[in-house]
């Protein structure tokens, strides 16, 4: 992770998460490159629905684990170079897989509070 700071938003969003569970959960994804001149038109994007059942970290490959029924989606904690939470019930993480390959993982809760 880029900074302490970061890496304690990550914590403290992770011990709270199972507020979450039973909430409809989109996550939307994309792959880049070149972080300084990000576009989203140049942005590959995936969308995925599912409500959030369970959520853990992997020690195993340092990976934070969201779970749905039949819906699995890992976010590296090694890769992970941003963390921020624009918007309630929002977060947002930028992983960096290569020299200026780039995964943003936009997640949205429809929370019942």
């Amino acid at each position: 992770m880029s900074s302490e700071e970061t890496k304690q938003k990550v914590i403290a969003f992770f011990e709270n998460i199972s507020k979450y569970y039973g909430c409809k959960t989109e996550i939307t994804e994309g792959l880049y490159s070149r972080y300084e001149d990000f576009s989203a038109t140049s942005t590959t994007w995936n969308l995925s629905e599912f409500t959030l059942i369970r959520s853990a970290y992997r020690n195993n490959g340092d990976r934070l684990m969201m779970e749905g029924e039949k819906m699995y989606y890992e976010i590296s904690a090694k890769l992970l170079v941003d963390f921020k939470q624009p918007k309630r019930h929002t977060f947002e993480f930028v992983e960096l897989y290569g020299s200026d390959v780039y995964r943003i993982t936009k997640v949205k809760f429809h929370s019942k509070y």
